[in-house]
């Protein structure tokens, strides 16, 4: 058969939500490892393990401004019979030497500063007279201010047991451990952590990049004046924003009239920067749908795997849709419906899936659950379609938010989850169990 007549047969063929998804997620792959400086990885997933070279904290070292003595010079220590001891020095954090520290001796060190040779356990300042020869003390005075401080005597007012007050090397990751694990989304700890143990970059899937655009010579900017039958482009800054949130980088295009060539450019305009191009609008049966014959004549000219699919969806909203691949490096393309709750749920149930692919994770769906449905009466569906309400989701219930028409946006912005209605189910009575996908 040939692909032409392969694609008729596909027009023709009602897809369910699982066989379009799963077309999706067999064509995307996911985008090659680079090497990446580690502000330039954040939000990228490794591809290998990452191994402790050095140990964290690489030395002993104290937790606390205070002293470093031995245990058995400052056992019982009171205010009243406080231990006298010698200073002969300081310890500060950085610091490449430090003065051993005898009997009846004390190092003044601070916190991170290595314990110095000698040392069993570090004193608080604040159990101390801080070297002034008064009561207890609340901290100490700067060393460009008292410089004398780091000599003389200390009282020491209370005992410590030993290592008190100590990090012991190793006690955050020892070397040869693994830090982090292959497919391990890079935040800002796990950066922190790598820069901790002394790498400078690592081996990562990038962050996909996305091309967003709307169609349709309706739309215009937000912030200019609407004229007579216009309407604001909303799709595209919902979808740029769910492409970011998914993790991708994401790149809006202004919205394109319609006219089948100046698609077509502008996607091939686009395809220099796009591991994804996702476009709404234009992909049913109208007239003006200029996504659907500009991407159609696309398919019926490649004949190299190349294309783009247009199908009909046992789904509500959201059943005219469009995927396939598109330029010399067959660039995944979804083709979304235009309006903007069929566009929203067809990201969230394919695009995002995608772009999670393409990063590398395996866990690229939206959690589940179940909830008890909170509603005033029965929710209908349409008989084989799997139909995806929007709904507010706490404490393990669910209330649907506004109606079920497609272009209910301001209901769209209150939703946090989608109430999922299978193909055989036609009515769901209050207080039933409903699955529900969880969107934040």
């Amino acid at each position: 058969m040939s692909s032409a007549a392969t694609r008729a047969t596909d027009r023709d063929h009602l897809w369910s939500v699982t066989e379009h998804l799963e077309d999706v997620l067999a064509t995307v792959r996911p985008l090659e490892p680079i090497e990446l400086q580690l502000l330039d990885a954040q939000g990228c997933v490794l591809v290998e393990d990452v191994t402790v070279p050095v140990s964290l904290p690489p030395f002993d070292n104290s937790s606390m401004d205070g002293y470093a003595v031995r245990v058995s010079d400052v056992a019982g220590a009171s205010e009243e019979f406080p231990a006298v001891l010698t200073v002969v020095g300081d310890v500060a954090a950085g610091a490449a030497e430090q003065p051993h520290v005898g009997p009846g001796e004390a190092a003044r060190i601070m916190t991170g500063a290595p314990l110095p040779p000698g040392a069993e356990t570090v004193v608080p300042v604040e159990w101390t007279d801080g070297g002034l020869g008064e009561g207890p003390v609340s901290g100490m005075r700067a060393r460009s201010a008292s410089p004398d401080d780091a000599t003389g005597q200390v009282a020491v007012h209370r005992g410590a047991e030993a290592r008190a007050h100590v990090r012991a090397k190793g006690s955050d990751v020892k070397a040869g451990e693994r830090a982090l694990a292959a497919g391990t989304v890079l935040g800002p700890p796990q950066l922190g952590l790598l820069a901790a143990i002394g790498r400078a970059s690592v081996r990562v899937r990038p962050r996909p990049r996305v091309v967003v655009l709307s169609t349709g010579s309706e739309l215009i900017p937000p912030g200019e004046q609407l004229g007579t039958g216009q309407i604001y482009d909303s799709n595209s800054f919902a979808l740029t924003a769910a492409a970011r949130d998914a993790g991708a980088i994401a790149y809006r295009v202004g919205a394109v009239a319609d006219d089948a060539e100046t698609l077509r450019a502008t996607i091939d305009d686009q395809l220099v920067r796009a591991d994804l191009v996702v476009t709404t609008g234009g992909v049913s049966v109208g007239a003006y749908d200029v996504v659907k014959e500009a991407l159609e004549s696309v398919a019926d000219e490649d004949e190299e795997g190349a294309g783009i699919e247009f199908r009909k969806l046992a789904m509500q909203p959201g059943k005219p849709q469009g995927f396939g691949t598109i330029g010399p490096d067959h660039t995944p393309l979804l083709a979304l419906p235009g309006n903007p709750v069929s566009s929203y749920v067809s990201f969230e149930l394919f695009v995002r899936p995608a772009i999670r692919t393409l990063m590398g994770l395996e866990d690229v769906h939206r959690p589940t659950t179940t909830a008890t449905l909170q509603a005033p009466k029965a929710l209908t569906s349409p008989a084989g379609r799997r139909q995806f309400l929007r709904g507010a989701y706490a404490d393990g219930q669910v209330t649907p938010v506004g109606g079920a028409g497609s272009h209910l946006v301001a209901a769209l912005a209150q939703a946090d989850a989608l109430i999922v209605i299978p193909e055989d189910t036609e009515s769901v009575e209050p207080g039933t169990e409903v699955e529900v996908v969880l969107l934040g």
